[in-house]
């Protein structure tokens, strides 16, 4: 017998961008719809109203779902089931059909690429309803891409989900529309757009302050030649690559010294705010994972639950630790997109994973809020990519079709085929051996604008950012960096003083090194910014974001000298 149609009356209510695209959805009610809303804004449930909508009016008869992951095969059957719609989630391809007391299954991408003709039948058997949740895996491979869209041509509709509607490669998405620009360029088209700035303005998801953690790094080459940097130098590629893999190392002192500061910040936040906070730390590889783990229960006190793939018990692990109170998880290739622990609320970024998507679906486990004011923290290695990266989080990207490609030179592809094997790579391992790292507190990054003159680990002046209060709107965030800013200046200069530092004459210019002119102008250029916020009323990420359409040139964070001046002359003519 066929399980009854879901109850419109008793289905949770909608926040306001769900009630926009479903009115646009049903409208519409054109065969494909893709949504991109990020994480945390609860696509989900938008998805499960519009199949509740179609169920009862009797345009399908039946739902599938694709997801990535196992894991995420039982979530979605779990609030399918909260709003009366019944997935099996435990469905086999050998089944061949869905029992009838179901209204449909949940399915991953590759059950899917391995047996399409299965799925087809399934579709045609019943008029159908699918859901492609995290759509920008169906361009993972040709076998999952034309296993998806072999299988599902026959539904009567289909629904695209995604975060990150974007691929670092060129393999089109199925059922996805494709629109070329005057530059010529084939950009994927959304039918509703829900993006991070849209979801903080609401209160929907919380804001994000970046930690990012610089330091001395020392490794040895394959030709037995020593070298040392610091972390967020100017430098070629390959040596910020390689200084970056030695900083990740668990046999130095920066993973140590951010595992501890980053600890002290998530019992911050449990103590004033979010009393079940806990902490993700994203590892590159089964071996180093285990090794963080063993670190971490050595600075808490607290075995560290590690998640290394989607094996059996991973799902149960995940649950397990959504509900406890438990402080750490590590897990290699992160808890995936869409997995939801909302209590994640501190993250160390310990991967060498570069590509915008990677670190989108990162940053992305720590936005989902539950209540107003709560913040969340992530640790990242001073890397001008990934300051870019976290100085560009409001940024929308959409999928290019038949971009140049301007390779980063940080490996990206050979760590990718790493973590999805999750184990050490050795050929990684032979190109360098790290000697040694320190860490120091950087900068802290919000809205596209770095705050802080730098402070070494365990000091009073680190204390001061670790210390931010947990519940916070983002214009309290604001202030407050804007605040602990000044603060450590005039302590700077009151510590000059007092240790009798002579003030150089007119005559005598003081010569700043490189990186003190970098922190000096990018200090002018964020006083500068706030100032005109307060005149206009401008958030400060759309200020930096103008001046970056004005002079060109990356995010702040990672600007070179040249251009923070010429941002800085520009801003004072707004």
């Amino acid at each position: 017998m066929s399980p009854p149609k879901p109850d419109l009356e008793t289905f949770p209510p909608l926040r306001a961008w769900q009630r926009k695209a479903l009115v646009v959805y049903l409208r519409r009610r054109s065969e494909d719809f893709m949504a991109v809303a990020t994480p945390g804004a609860g696509k989900t449930t938008f998805a499960l109203r519009i199949a509740a909508e179609l169920l009862a009016d009797g345009t399908v008869e039946a739902i599938t779902v694709v997801c990535p992951t196992e894991h995420l095969k039982t979530q979605w059957a779990a609030a399918a089931a909260r709003v009366g719609i019944q997935l099996d989630h435990s469905f086999r391809n050998s089944d061949v059909h869905s029992a009838r007391d179901f209204h449909g299954a949940a399915l991953t991408y590759a059950q899917v690429g391995m047996a399409p003709a299965v799925h087809r039948r399934r579709t045609m058997t019943r008029s159908t309803f699918v859901i492609l949740d995290e759509i920008h895996h169906a361009g993972d491979s040709r076998t999952w891409g034309d296993g998806v869209k072999s299988a599902f041509e026959p539904a009567t509709r289909r629904l695209m989900l995604t975060g990150t509607p974007f691929r670092s490669d060129e393999n089109p998405i199925p059922f996805v529309t494709y629109e070329r620009g005057e530059d010529g360029l084939q950009r994927s088209r959304a039918d509703s757009v829900y993006g991070y700035s849209d979801a903080l303005a609401d209160g929907v998801v919380r804001p994000v302050l970046f930690m990012a953690y610089s330091g001395e790094t020392r490794w040895r080459t394959s030709a037995g030649d020593e070298l040392a940097a610091r972390l967020g130098e100017p430098m070629t590629k390959d040596l910020v690559a390689q200084a970056w893999r030695t900083a990740l190392d668990h046999r130095g002192d920066w993973m140590p010294q951010v595992m501890r500061a980053a600890d002290a910040r998530l019992s911050k936040l449990r103590s004033h705010g979010i009393p079940d906070a806990g902490g993700l730390v994203i590892a590159s590889d089964q071996q180093t994972a285990r090794a963080y783990a063993k670190l971490l229960e050595t600075i808490t006190g607290e075995k560290a639950v590690v998640v290394l793939s989607d094996d059996a018990g991973a799902s149960e692990r995940i649950a397990t630790f959504a509900l406890s109170q438990e402080r750490w998880m590590v897990a290699v290739r992160m808890v995936s997109e869409g997995v939801d622990i909302p209590r994640l609320a501190v993250g160390v970024y310990a991967t060498s994973a570069s590509t915008p998507l990677y670190f989108a679906q990162a940053i992305g486990r720590f936005v989902r809020a539950r209540r107003e004011g709560e913040t969340a923290t992530v640790f990242v290695p001073s890397v001008p990519h990934l300051l870019g990266l976290a100085s560009e989080m409001e940024a929308q990207r959409d999928h290019v079709l038949g971009a140049r490609k301007d390779p980063d030179g940080l490996d990206d592809t050979l760590l990718e085929r790493a973590q999805r094997e999750e184990d050490a790579s050795g050929e990684l391992e032979n190109r360098f051996e790290a000697l040694s790292a320190t860490a120091e507190l950087d900068q802290v990054i919000f809205d596209g604008t770095s705050f802080g003159t730098g402070a070494l680990t365990g000091t009073a002046e680190e204390e001061e950012y670790l210390g931010l209060p947990g519940l916070l709107t983002p214009d309290q965030v604001s202030t407050l960096l804007n605040r602990r800013q000044a603060e450590q200046l005039a302590a700077q200069k009151k510590a000059a003083r007092a240790n009798g530092d002579a003030v150089p004459s007119p005559r005598e210019p003081v010569v700043l090194s490189a990186g003190e002119r970098r922190v000096t102008l990018r200090r002018q250029l964020n006083t500068l910014v706030a100032a005109h916020h307060h005149r206009t009323g401008l958030p400060h990420g759309k200020i930096h974001a103008e001046l970056r359409r004005l002079c060109g040139g990356p995010p702040s964070a990672q600007a070179t000298i040249e251009q923070l001046e010429e941002r800085i002359a520009t801003v004072q003519t707004l």
